[in-house]
């Protein structure tokens, strides 16, 4: 399978397919994806485990011990703490990011779903979170999953990026393109 899909590929693409093939085989994609989104979102917040998981400098043995501790406190456990696990054991941990990608584009291929990556520049409340979802989902046909990131230099308006398609509607975009109508101009 990640040989059919060019974003799942090198080593992350093989971990990311032997853990949904796993977890399909479980009947558990769904809990591995939760656990993993979990993991993602620790790894934001923490500059500690970003350097636990990112440095060199670490033994595979105290990445071992520090993971585990993360992951009881995380209450990530069954097939995703042992896949972790796993790539901790064979120094591959520091692709942990790109492993996560990988699995959500295989878990959204599998459930006919595609991703779109949103930048607003304030957060959305669920009305327009929906409305948004069911457009995409008329210009698509299939759902759409939102990652959305708040950035308040577009001031306002979003930028919305689908697969290789990406609509910019934000105001910083617009009054740039104004600024150089007017340096043409002038």
């Amino acid at each position: 399978m990640a040989a059919e899909d060019p974003s799942v590929s090198g080593v992350s693409g093989r971990y990311a397919t032997a853990l949904f093939e796993l977890a399909r085989d479980e009947k558990s994609v769904d809990a591995v994806r939760a656990d993993l989104d979990k993991f993602e979102a620790m790894l934001a917040d923490s500059a500690d485990l970003k350097r636990l998981v990112r440095s060199p400098v670490f033994s595979a043995d105290a990445q071992s011990r520090a993971l585990n501790v993360v992951l009881d406190k995380a209450g990530i456990s069954g097939t995703s703490a042992k896949f972790l696990k796993v790539l901790t054991a064979n120094r591959r941990l520091f692709a942990v990011a790109d492993v996560i990608r990988a699995f959500r584009a295989l878990v959204a291929k599998y459930k006919g779903e595609a991703t779109a990556d949103v930048t607003v520049a304030e957060q959305l409340n669920e009305k327009n979170l929906d409305a948004l979802k069911t457009a995409l989902k008329s210009v698509t046909g299939k759902d759409v999953a939102l990652n959305v990131k708040v950035d308040p230099s577009i001031i306002g308006g979003l930028v919305v990026k689908l697969g290789s398609r990406m609509v910019d509607s934000s105001l910083r975009t617009k009054l740039n393109s104004i600024k150089h109508a007017m340096k043409e101009a002038g």
